[in-house]
């Protein structure tokens, strides 16, 4: 009998092999005398795979089960991983919205759900009601306590579902297991149709491509890449911060979390590790530091390469909601780049993660149906970045022109079919098979003597020392102008207001 394809399937195997092991740690906030103000929650692999057991069979008694669609508006907490872990083992579909975007984008991802159960926090419950979100759920669960607005709640759910035994629904690879929208940053947020295959697929490549073996301890800021972890073998340090706010993190509280216990790798965001980077504390247990969701700056790559050991590893992933990883450099391999990427040869992204097939085609604004109407680039000609492989997502949640635009149809000479993402990013390879960025293609500027793209411009005029940041503006009409922010510098930058005396350009 062939086991079914889910990520919650590691979670009895890891209790067998490692039960008294920590998966999740909540750390408890420490005070100004330096005491703790409240206790450590410690989830061992043997509690996680049980509790998610009892929840499992409770939400499928509530009537959330295989297939169901379900909001969670949860906080990082260890509620969030047991409930999560629950929902795959019923074979519920969790939906994931970032809670950081705009109120509005939030209840039109909520609408575009359709989401038939909500489970959240008592305040995410008061928003639903009082803003409209998710009007189709009928099954409602609070994590904490259930005040006038019906349903039940999580503790009540895992109580009577505690006893039943193992739960683990028997999805198969192209069953759906999640919908996970993006932030919104570089378009209208969608939501990304995940299958099972692809969260099992992404759990191979990153550990053949980081060389993650079981036992270590990470601390991700990022709640939803912490669900890798338990997979993984894993114990996850939950951060205290709130994971919206990357950039307001408190340094002290994170530099406490990874001492006390023993935190070997962390994942976060280019704003995070500028947060890191400034606080200049060394980070000597780390041996494996992750950043991914932009272009991670120079200088603060050089900075948090002096703040590790010598043998600690500093990776950049490059990749996106719809499909991760894609390619991934090191951080030595990335400084060795820094004179280039000032000198407008875009951001060196590494090489391809195996066995992803990444192809530059010419730039197309039209969607392309089948990858016979694409042309494929030679090394060093910038184009669209595209990628084929096991993590490349194949849909958008009700958005069929999104997915048109976006997915391009591709027959295989063996037979079969696959789909090719468009990363709707610019970039190129060079002679050494390495991806470069060059930037967003619906942010290049079509000027007189060719396209321009933010990448390629902006960091040049970034060293300055009298501009803080830059952005490449058209000016006047796409494709005759020669003018743009960047290339008009001094005149098209203004003094920043923020900035004191350094410039500018918008």
């Amino acid at each position: 009998m062939t086991a079914p394809c889910n990520i919650a399937a590691a979670l009895p195997r890891l209790a067998a092999e490692r039960p008294d092991q920590p998966a999740i740690r909540c750390p408890g906030r420490r005070g100004a005398g330096g005491g703790l103000t409240a206790y450590d929650v410690v989830l061992d692999y043997r509690a996680l795979d049980a509790r998610s057991d009892a929840i499992a069979a409770g939400l499928t008694r509530h009537g959330i089960g295989r297939g169901m669609r379900t909001v969670v508006m949860v906080r990082p907490s260890p509620e969030f991983f047991l409930l999560m872990f629950a929902l795959f083992k019923a074979g519920a579909v969790p939906v994931l919205v970032d809670p950081g975007i705009d109120r509005g984008a939030l209840k039109q991802c909520l609408d575009e759900a359709q989401a038939e159960a909500f489970i959240g926090i008592p305040l995410a419950h008061v928003a639903r009601l009082a803003l409209g979100w998710a009007k189709a759920a009928r099954r409602l669960v609070t994590v904490g306590t259930r005040w006038g607005w019906g349903g039940t709640t999580l503790a009540r759910i895992e109580r009577e579902g505690a006893g039943s035994g193992p739960q683990l629904a028997d999805t198969a690879p192209d069953d759906v297991a999640a919908i996970l929208f993006t932030s919104g940053s570089t378009g209208v947020p969608k939501g990304v149709v995940y299958r099972h295959r692809h969260f099992v697929a992404q759990i191979d490549m990153m550990r053949e491509a980081f060389g993650i073996e079981p036992g270590g301890v990470d601390l991700p800021t990022f709640p939803p890449f912490a669900l890798f972890d338990p997979a993984l073998g894993l114990t996850s340090v939950i951060p205290d911060m709130d994971p919206t706010r990357p950039a307001r993190a408190n340094p002290e509280r994170l530099h406490d979390a990874i001492g006390r216990f023993g935190v070997s790798q962390l994942f976060g965001s280019p704003a995070l590790m500028r947060v890191l980077a400034e606080h200049g504390r060394p980070l000597p247990t780390l041996r494996r530091v992750t950043s991914a969701g932009a272009p991670v700056p120079p200088d603060v790559v050089e900075k948090i390469r002096t703040l590790l050991a010598d043998e600690a590893q500093f990776w950049t992933p490059y990749g996106a909601t719809e499909c991760l990883p894609v390619a991934v450099i090191e951080g030595r391999e990335l400084q060795g780049t820094r004179v280039a990427t000032e000198s407008g040869a875009g951001t060196c992204v590494g090489r391809p993660v195996p066995p992803n097939e990444v192809r530059i085609i010419a730039v197309d604004d039209a969607p392309i149906a089948d990858w016979s109407g694409a042309r494929v680039l030679a090394p060093g000609e910038v184009g669209e970045i595209t990628v084929a492989g096991p993590t490349a997502t194949d849909s958008y949640f009700n958005r069929d022109a999104a997915t048109r635009a976006a997915k391009i149809g591709e027959r295989l000479d063996g037979g079969g079919e696959r789909v090719v993402h468009r990363m709707g990013d610019v970039g190129y390879f060079d002679e050494q098979g390495r991806l470069w960025f060059c930037g967003r293609k619906t942010q290049r500027v079509e000027a007189a003597d060719g396209p321009l793209y933010t990448e390629q411009v902006e960091p040049v005029f970034n060293v300055h020392p009298q501009v803080r940041r830059t952005a490449l503006v058209g000016v006047g009409t796409p494709g005759r102008s020669g003018r743009c922010c960047a290339s008009s510098w001094p005149m098209a930058c203004r003094p920043s207001r923020s900035s004191g005396s350094k410039r500018s350009c918008a």
